[in-house]
């Protein structure tokens, strides 16, 4: 299976894991210039841009970078701002994928 197999998988289960727990699928793979969303959901009045990382032999967290969030928090804007939805509040969140586990870190930050 290819990395980007694994990415996809992880990422059709994180959108499992989000709908179970009352979240609206917004879109998934958000490109902009410089970067992409993996998910971007809604909850409560508060959209969710997410980030999904992956991986058995290490922990995925450590993938999710300062610069990473810097990127997703420049897509928020330019998604929210196509959208118009600049009055709604977000968070940057993380869906970690590991052996066969998903753990969900709302509101990461630098």
């Amino acid at each position: 299976m290819t990395t980007k197999n694994k990415g996809d998988l992880a990422e059709i289960k994180a959108c499992e894991f989000l709908k179970k727990n009352d979240f609206k699928i917004l879109k998934r793979n958000f490109y902009f210039k410089g970067g992409e969303i993996d998910i971007i959901a809604y909850k409560e009045n508060t959209l969710h841009f997410i980030e999904v990382k992956s991986g058995n032999s290490f922990e995925p967290i450590f993938n999710i970078t300062a610069s990473k969030i810097k990127r997703i928090i420049k897509g928020a804007y330019i998604y929210m701002k196509q959208n118009r939805l600049n009055s709604i509040p977000f968070c940057i969140d993380a869906i970690i994928v590991k052996n066969n586990s998903i753990e969900y870190i709302k509101n990461i930050t630098l």
